[in-house]
């Protein structure tokens, strides 16, 4: 099985992503590296799209705090997910143009997803908490 194929094919949890961030995260596809682009094209035409009134508040989405557990060692982190100009691994913003943004965004508590490590191979996320001030 390739790298490819176990991302295709794992049972995906279902996310949602408000209306108000569709469009700009749709353009940037365009600009992601490869082979991120293929992964982030993935989670984009999975996620249902919700009407801003209607969006889980439990649900990740740009300026949301996430916390999560990953890797072999069980690693928790939180991280506030936000747009790529905004993006400062030292202050725990991440991109949701790198492989855990993408894969974190629009998950909710509970829900867990293999993603793209950076250095190769894949890594298993179980999101923990999502908080989510003004949208």
């Amino acid at each position: 099985m390739t790298h490819q194929d176990l991302f295709e094919t794992q049972a995906l949890p279902p996310i949602a992503i408000p209306a108000s961030d569709y469009d700009r995260l749709a353009e940037l596809v365009c600009t992601a590296p490869q082979p991120l682009a293929a992964y982030f094209r993935r989670e984009l035409a999975r996620a249902a799209i919700v009407a801003d009134a209607n969006f889980d508040s439990r649900a990740a989405r740009i300026g949301s705090r996430v916390t999560y557990r990953e890797g072999p060692a069980r690693r928790t982190r939180t991280v506030t997910l936000v747009w790529p100009r905004e993006g400062d691994a030292e202050r725990g913003c991440i991109s949701v143009v790198t492989s855990i943004g993408a894969a974190l965004l629009g998950m909710r508590p509970g829900c867990s997803i293999d993603w793209p490590a950076p250095l190769g191979g894949s890594r298993r996320l179980t999101v923990l908490a999502v908080e989510n001030g003004a949208a």
